[in-house]
């Protein structure tokens, strides 16, 4: 492979994000404003070390299916039908590409994901809540 070449998994990432419309920090804010769940798939030790999105879905990423699929006995309260406007979050804006891209296949075409993730958001100045303390 050659030095500039792309890894199998960066065309696997970039499949993924073509079919996404990605949002900013302050896009995912303003959604989030006007009804669109987010979802935090960050892992436990993440959202303890760094806090959490005000308002966001917390659904460890081997869940999600499970949890936002409208047809699913095991559903999240808030996963109301396919027209459901999701923003996925992760730590980075990667894990989230192929997890809106899942939830795609699921039949929920509105999911997207925060480009640049947590960090991104944090990055941006928007509210994060402080991790919890002695739990």
């Amino acid at each position: 492979m050659s030095a500039g070449a792309a890894s199998r998994v960066d065309a696997l990432l970039a499949e993924a994000r073509s079919g996404l419309a990605r949002l900013t920090p302050h896009q995912a804010a303003a959604a989030q404003r006007d009804g669109a769940l987010l979802v935090d798939i960050r892992y436990a030790a993440l959202r303890d070390r760094d806090g959490t999105l005000p308002g966001a879905l917390v659904v460890e990423r081997n869940e999600l299916e499970w949890r936002l699929d409208p047809t699913c006995p095991h559903r999240a309260p808030q996963a109301t039908g396919s027209a459901l406007f999701v923003v996925v979050v992760c730590d980075e804006g990667y894990a989230s590409s192929f997890a809106a891209r899942s939830l795609h296949r699921l039949g929920l075409r509105r999911a997207t994901d925060l480009a640049g993730g947590f960090q991104a958001w944090r990055a941006a100045g928007l509210p994060v809540l402080p991790p919890a303390r002695g739990t």
